[in-house]
């Protein structure tokens, strides 16, 4: 029954007003919208697990074939390299894998060979190395933001397929991994970076800037992709827009780069053709960007 004059609702015997009855309406919604965001990052998460549990069974393959394995994640600030190294590493035996990720180098550094920083952290026999940033840094945020100079740049991006084919020619398993993430969704990732204390120690003053280069960072990639792309040492490109997917394929990337023994067959391995992009294919759609628009889109 309803008192109209005061807008009032019996129900069950206990008087309610409107405000009170909209007040938990807007409450239940909210709790229901929340359980059911918890709710599918636990399916999420559950997905990733089969995949995670082939990573056990290939660091052991690796550790009993005196095998070295190096993965680098790159690509632009909150791309979500982070997340997915911690997916890939989660189940992962702590003894036969490390997770590299460099500060700006020291004075002594700078009078050093190049590369001489990250070799000192290269895998022993058996185990992984996952480089979070590499020494793509000099192809891509040193030479953006002028911290190397014009020769330095020109040095790295001439030596570095050699670099690398040296690596695998001596048996050093590599995985190259670009995470390639839209301007708007970046943008997004930053606000919540500064508006959640949990997430705001992510956020540098080489982040707020990001945006700001965006065009730059494009313009880099293309040139970095470009030329350091081939057949022994090739990039993958993740679109890593939608995160979960991202770090589903990541995974299988990383998989099927080596034949470990003991694998489920019974998993899907096929990479998903709108997440996982080849290099040379991301290369033909840039240079399509260029000529019907004139300039790189995304």
């Amino acid at each position: 029954m309803q008192n109209s004059q005061e807008n009032v609702f019996e129900i069950d015997g206990t008087h309610v007003s409107l405000e009170e009855l909209i007040s938990g309406y807007k409450k239940s919604k909210s709790m229901k919208r929340g359980k059911s965001k918890a709710d599918m990052k636990r399916i999420d998460e559950q997905k990733l697990k089969p995949y995670q549990a082939e990573l056990i069974k290939l660091q052991k393959h690796l550790e009993n074939k005196q095998q070295k394995m190096i993965i680098l994640f790159e690509g632009r600030d909150a791309a979500g390299k982070g997340g997915t190294i911690r997916r890939v590493t989660r189940y992962m035996d702590e003894k036969h894998y490390r997770v590299v990720a460099l500060g700006k180098p020291t004075e002594e550094q700078k009078t050093q060979w190049f590369y001489q920083k990250y070799i000192q952290h290269f895998p022993r026999a058996g185990e992984i190395v996952l480089f979070d940033r590499s020494w793509y840094n000099r192809a891509m945020v040193e030479q953006v933001f002028g911290f190397c100079t014009k020769k330095e740049y020109e040095d790295f991006m001439k030596g570095v397929k050699g670099f690398e084919n040296d690596l695998v020619r001596q048996g050093i398993i590599l995985v190259k991994l670009y995470y390639s993430v839209t301007k708007d969704e970046q943008a997004a990732r930053f606000e919540r970076r500064k508006n959640d204390p949990l997430r705001q120690w992510k956020l540098s003053e080489i982040d707020l800037q990001a945006q700001e280069k965006w065009d730059d960072f494009t313009t880099t990639k293309y040139n970095m992709i470009k030329s350091t792309h081939s057949h022994s040492t090739p990039w993958t490109i993740i679109r890593s827009k939608v995160k979960q997917k991202a770090r589903l394929e990541s995974l299988k990337v990383i998989l099927n780069a080596v034949d470990y023994a003991g694998r489920d067959e019974g998993l899907n391995y096929a990479l998903d053709p709108d997440i996982v992009i080849s290099g040379a294919r991301e290369i033909e759609i840039m240079d399509a960007q260029i000529t019907s628009t004139g300039k790189f889109i995304g």
